[in-house]
């Protein structure tokens, strides 16, 4: 018996259930970029951690930078009640994401977790961007 299957395996209705409920609660690093690239964006990117230095520097395109400390009903109203937020951290040694989205949660807001973080990212190659790129595309009129 190796150590793989030294466990009994969960039966497929099991398996379903606790797959689903992951899914439900957690996206990846290439599933928002992809939805980036096609412009099918159908939630808010919110960069949880860090300061506003470090966001300039490197973030996710489109996120925007929202420290889960300042995470509150006040300024969630700018949104629409049934947004969906997904959160992501520096990777998986922060535990901010998490944070952000348990106040979310708490707040009523659906919400889903990037898993990976910055470090996930970075891992599968896809660009960042800085505030000096997005001010610079936003300042150019092609």
């Amino acid at each position: 018996m190796s150590f793989v299957s030294e466990y009994a395996v969960a039966a497929p209705a099991v398996a379903v259930a606790h797959f689903g409920q992951r899914l439900a609660l957690e996206t990846d690093c290439a599933d928002v970029q992809a939805c980036l690239a096609a412009g099918d964006v159908d939630f808010v990117l919110l960069h949880v951690v860090g300061s506003d230095a470090a966001f300039a520097r490197r973030h996710v395109p489109g996120a925007l930078h929202l420290p889960h400390r300042q995470i509150s009903a006040e300024r969630m109203a700018q949104w629409p009640a049934d947004t969906l937020f997904v959160v992501y951290c520096a990777g998986p040694h922060c535990n901010g994401a998490d944070q952000a989205a348990l106040k979310l949660a708490r707040l009523g807001r659906p919400v889903k977790l990037m898993i990976g973080g910055l470090t996930g990212w970075a891992d599968e190659g896809f660009a960042f961007e800085s505030a000096v790129e997005a001010v610079s595309q936003v300042g150019s009129t092609g």
